[in-house]
């Protein structure tokens, strides 16, 4: 009798089952490369009815699976924790609708971030969430994750965009979710809601409704280079507390300036400065030249260094080449990068990262800091060589000690890169063991026997022994004569 791996090749034929360690590979991890394991198997449905059969199969026979989009995750939300086969969406990558009048796309989950906005622009319209990887991240990925990005603050996660989704549920049946006729009911349990940012474990969408936004008739970047850390969030709280309201408001420290302007996304940042702000306004013309003075004297109110004003496509497309590239140009710094995500209150921002700097130094690491700074959003980085245990079990323990601190001041462990493998272990620093035992419950609603994207999100009810020998057990499942097909 075939195994479920050899009848899911026969099923979606070599060229979209892949079963042979070299192809494997690239699929052993996501973006968090500290954990590594490589699936069973990767099989690249192109419709829901070709993921409803995998997943039916998969389910029958009780082997784990997940979903992948682009790997662009941050958390391991991606990466086997136990033997798995992954669903890779990256070949349902169709815009299947655009209605501009009711300003809405139904877009299959490989349709990438930007893509969408490339799609609509003509129209006049864009797709609002923007992560930093908008240009390789997939619509379906942001969904898992609630994804974020530099706007946010204006105009929301993820969650506040989505529509509507079809679902494939961990047993195979197909779901609509949501709708496309108008926001969602008040009156009725909001599943959209419950999906959205559950990382992959409620089931895997294979439709997505978004909502689309009108572009706004001008829109201006400013950029202040500041002589210290605290004058540049000191002039963040100002425009906030004024009752501006930016699309985004962005800060990056001199060293990670440092590694931009030294690298292909320089943007002209100045590097005698400790911190650049950037903050991007939009709306009627009118209305910005006044807030943009507005901003300007704040910046001068903190003893601003200089002052950068972009209303021109081009001008402000570099002014956020840095601020998107910045992750990138870390690869300047050294091999390997630890993205962290913790959320504090703005109003704690500067004692935050003090705090950051003294955790780098206790454990002899390298950070940079680029953060969203209006909502607290910050994203230190750890560049490290990841061939040196010595090195990452430095870096581990040093984004321990940071997360530990965001709770601890009021904030969060995560603000979009989601939980994960990564912040297992945090978790209960925010939660009660009711507050987990409730969450559990609604997942088990949806996945029942955790064969979805099992051990990712929420702590898992075994053993901490148990837990331990996952990885032990991955790889004696995956330990495989070259070019052998995995069995199970």
């Amino acid at each position: 009798m075939k195994s479920p791996i050899e009848r899911l090749v026969a099923m979606f034929g070599p060229q979209r089952a892949l079963v042979t360690p070299d192809a494997l590979t690239a699929y052993e991890c996501d973006a968090f490369t500290l954990l590594k394991h490589r699936p069973l198997a990767v099989v690249l449905p192109e419709s829901t009815q070709e993921v409803a059969a995998a997943v039916k199969l998969l389910h029958a026979e009780g082997v784990p699976f997940l979903p992948r989009g682009a790997g662009t995750c941050l958390s391991g939300g991606v990466t086997p924790s136990v033997p798995t086969v992954i669903i890779e969406t990256a070949r349902m990558n169709k815009i299947l609708e655009v209605d501009a009048e009711d300003l809405l796309a139904i877009v299959q989950p490989g349709v990438i971030n930007l893509h969408l906005t490339e799609a609509v622009s003509h129209l006049g319209l864009h797709y609002a969430p923007d992560p930093s990887s908008q240009s390789v991240c997939t619509i379906g990925g942001n969904a898992a994750e609630n994804s974020g990005g530099p706007h946010c603050f204006k105009y929301g996660m993820t969650t506040d965009h989505l529509l509507g989704l079809t679902v494939v549920l961990p047993d195979g049946e197909i779901a609509k979710l949501g709708s496309t006729l108008g926001p969602r009911a008040p009156h009725e349990l909001d599943l959209l809601g419950a999906f959205v940012g559950s990382e992959g474990t409620f089931g895997i969408a294979t439709e997505i409704a978004v909502r689309l936004s009108p572009n706004q008739p001008s829109i201006r970047t400013l950029l202040g280079a500041f002589p210290t850390m605290a004058s540049a969030c000191a002039a963040v709280s100002d425009i906030v507390v004024s009752g501006l309201v930016p699309a985004a408001l962005e800060i990056i420290d001199r060293a990670s300036i440092e590694a931009i302007e030294a690298s292909v996304y320089r943007a002209g940042y100045p590097t005698d400065a400790e911190a650049v702000l950037l903050v991007e306004i939009d709306g009627a013309e009118i209305a910005l030249r006044e807030e943009a003075r507005e901003i300007k004297d704040i910046f001068a109110r903190q003893g601003v260094l200089s002052t950068e004003d972009a209303s021109d496509p081009e001008d402000r497309a570099r002014l956020w080449k840095g601020r998107k590239g910045a992750f990138g140009a870390m690869g300047r710094l050294n091999t390997d990068l630890y993205v962290l995500d913790g959320v504090v209150p703005r109003t704690r921002l500067v004692e935050t990262l003090e705090r950051f700097r003294e955790i780098a130094e206790t454990h002899g690491v390298t950070m940079t800091n680029v953060f969203h700074a209006g909502d607290g959003n910050l994203h230190p980085n750890i560049s490290y060589d990841g061939r040196n245990e010595e090195e990452k079990e430095k870096v581990l323990a040093a984004g321990w000690e940071i997360l530990q601190h965001c709770v601890a001041v009021g904030g969060s462990i995560t603000g979009e890169h989601g939980v994960g493998q990564e912040k297992l272990e945090h978790v209960p620093l925010m939660f009660s063991p009711d507050d987990l035992d409730v969450m559990e419950r609604l997942r088990r609603v949806f996945n029942p026997q955790n064969l979805c994207n099992p051990g990712k999100a929420l702590p898992e009810r075994n053993s901490c022994a148990e837990v331990a020998k996952w990885p032990q057990m991955v790889d004696r499942v995956l330990q495989q004569e070259e070019g052998d097909a995995p069995r199970l």
